[in-house]
């Protein structure tokens, strides 16, 4: 068994090429297979489109999510419910060609890899999100220490050891990427042009992909909180150097005068303390999401087996 886990949000206008390439797809190299759509939340007619395309082929499954969870949580539940021995995970836009699938198959069934990632070598696309996406995983690679994350995203295969494995990480402030690498096993890639997408918008405008990168960093990197510790420690040595400076000068007869200095450092301190509350902050709420213990998702319905009973 095989299976595609595939997240669908506002996408009515690219589900029936999506299924039509998938499917073409993984015919080529499985003859048992599932693809799982998951439906977060979509306001548009996906989901009808969606339950559509299952009257034709049973062997895709819809999974329809209460609300609109999120990219990540929507990807958690996939894997969840999938039981395929081999699973991938895909973009539900059509910039990650379902094309790649055989090639990403064949590296875990004939040479023995146990996740497979894709690798962009290149992509379309706006300017400042190329450049954002770049910096992201430069940062992202230096700061949290993990490796195979460089260039790329949710776009994977797995076999079903690295997929329970993956099962095991519960937190709730979830990216997947890093997750995925931070289990281990034998990992490879398979590299790819990513192409801009032909129909409709992104999803994943600027402010979504920096909530995204801080949730990354801040989730597998301890470097924010040192550098607090860092810049604390050498603001200190600088500012008793400058009051040592100021005794000096006094004695000797020439003091300092005016007032700009000290609403310098005033304005210089309050801002540093600022910028260390904010990274404390950032830790501070993970930690209470965290400890909420909330479900990652809630489930609508299931669309799985026959078409008449949908599991809630």
């Amino acid at each position: 068994m095989f299976s595609l886990v595939v997240p669908i949000y506002n996408e009515e206008y690219l589900v029936e090429e999506l299924v039509l390439r998938s499917v073409n797809a993984i015919a080529g190299f499985a003859a048992d297979y599932e693809i799982i759509f998951v439906d977060d939340g979509s306001t548009d007619s996906s989901l009808q489109r969606l339950l559509l395309a299952r009257q034709n082929n049973t062997r895709i499954k819809v999974l329809s999510l209460s609300k609109n969870f999120g990219h990540q949580a929507a990807f958690t539940a996939g894997l969840e419910h999938a039981v395929g021995e081999t699973v991938a995970m895909m973009d539900g836009d059509l910039q990650d060609p379902p094309e790649l699938l055989p090639d990403m198959y064949n590296k875990i069934e004939k040479e023995g890899i146990d996740i497979v990632s894709g690798k962009r070598i290149g992509r379309t696309g706006k300017r400042s999100i190329r450049f954002y996406t770049f910096l992201f995983h430069l940062l992202f690679k230096k700061l949290a220490g993990i490796q195979n994350i460089e260039n790329a995203g949710n776009f994977s295969m797995m076999n079903r050891s690295a997929v329970n494995a993956l099962l095991t990480l519960r937190e709730k402030v979830r990216y997947m990427p890093g997750l995925r690498s931070f289990v281990g096993f034998k990992q490879d890639f398979v590299e790819y042009f990513r192409e801009d997408r032909k129909i409709g918008s992104t999803k994943m405008n600027l402010s979504k992909l920096f909530i995204l990168g801080t949730d990354a960093i801040f989730s597998f990197s301890k470097f924010p909180i040192r550098l607090c510790l860092i810049l604390g420690m050498l603001g200190t040595i600088f500012f008793m150097a400058a009051g040592l400076y100021v005794m000096i000068a006094r004695i000797l007869g020439t003091p300092l005068t005016g007032w700009s200095y000290t609403m310098l450092s005033i304005y210089f301190i309050g801002s540093i303390q600022l910028v260390f509350l904010g990274i404390i902050g950032e830790y501070v709420f993970r930690i209470y999401k965290e400890s909420q213990g909330r479900p990652i998702y809630f489930v609508k319905q299931y669309y799985s087996g026959d078409n008449s009973n949908p599991q809630l």
